[in-house]
């Protein structure tokens, strides 16, 4: 009775706002147009975006899964989400960053559930073991729900110095009533350094996945704490309805900056912080076209920048993995 219970309070949040100006030489190719890489078929037939919705509807609900994008970016989703009620869809005028969207998102669900558990969900990972993964997301939703004030996060196993991830120093649980497995988060270290990166490797730090589960109000309360000045940015959201969220929305984007859910909440408040371990279950964060290369290398996945690696034109590959694409309207 009490897993039903806390499954009908589970809220899952895709977070599927990024501009994705990395990969956009590669989507363009890919796609032949200039869409973000979560709209993206990168890896087989299906967007990153829909892989995403397969995979954590085995732990959520797709009637309580609420997708953050961006109002540009409509033509590369309209179709996709077209079957979404606009109570679940979280439409911003602007990228502002991930804690904008996080904190508009969270706003949302309180007003459709006091009582929710809310994971977020980037859009554009990939886990060669998404089972083994999910499994790790029921264990966060279960020690959120028995630890109200606390956000769970879920890292995963370093396999290399990686620059370009954000990386958590973990140790064990003070408590002895913490969950088993469930650590405490000491540090975060974002980006790093080369020298850093091989440092933390070799302390065995683990990847920051960014996929963090709570109880709504846990997360407002960590953001009214870490970003006051944002949250009150936000308030006239919850005095809003559906049909006035545009324009509050609108009028609120317009007076803030960009703001980065980690670096601003997360890092000032370590001790609320707990930590699973996923182990390996091979992560990767599709941001950066290497990145991708590999996933497409170990999957077997047959797709236009295969083929282009694979017709000797050496020059033209490398171009495509360095460039950066300026961002562009939407057709």
């Amino acid at each position: 009775m009490q897993r039903h219970t806390t499954r009908k309070h589970r809220w899952g949040v895709i977070l599927a706002g990024g501009e994705g100006v990395r990969l956009r030489s590669l989507t363009r190719l890919v796609s032949h147009d200039g869409r973000p890489k979560q709209f993206c078929p990168l890896l087989g037939d299906k967007t990153l975006l829909a892989q995403t919705r397969t995979r954590i509807a085995r732990s959520v609900s797709p009637r309580q899964s609420v997708f953050v994008v961006l109002r540009s970016h409509e033509p590369f989703y309209a179709q996709e989400l077209r079957r979404i009620p606009s109570s679940r869809m979280v439409v911003q005028p602007s990228n502002r960053g991930t804690l904008p969207a996080i904190l508009c998102s969270l706003l949302r669900i309180l007003r459709l559930d006091e009582r929710a558990v809310v994971a977020f969900f980037p859009s554009d990972h990939h886990y060669s073991d998404p089972g083994k993964f999910m499994a790790g997301v029921e264990l966060a939703f279960d020690a959120a729900t028995t630890n109200p004030q606390s956000v769970i996060l879920l890292g995963a196993a370093a396999q290399r110095a990686e620059v370009g991830y954000g990386w958590i120093e973990a140790e064990a649980a003070i408590s002895a009533h913490a969950p088993s497995g469930l650590l405490r988060v000491r540090r975060f270290w974002e980006k790093p350094s080369a020298d850093l990166a091989r440092d933390l490797l070799d302390r065995g730090c683990i990847w920051n996945t960014f996929v963090m589960v709570a109880r709504v109000q846990a997360f407002v309360d960590m953001i009214r704490s870490g970003a006051p000045e944002v949250y009150q940015a936000f308030k006239p959201l919850l005095a809003s309805d559906r049909e006035t969220d545009a324009g509050t929305m609108e009028a609120v984007y317009a007076g803030i900056t960009t703001a980065d859910f980690s670096t601003v909440v997360l890092s000032a408040a370590p001790e609320r912080l707990g930590v699973f371990c996923l182990g390996d279950v091979g992560w990767s964060d599709l941001g950066d076209p290497h990145r991708v290369l590999t996933v497409l290398s170990q999957t077997g996945v047959e797709n236009e920048l295969v083929k282009l690696r694979h017709s000797g034109d050496d020059g033209r590959f490398y171009n495509l993995l360095t460039a950066r694409a300026p961002l562009q309207s939407c057709p």
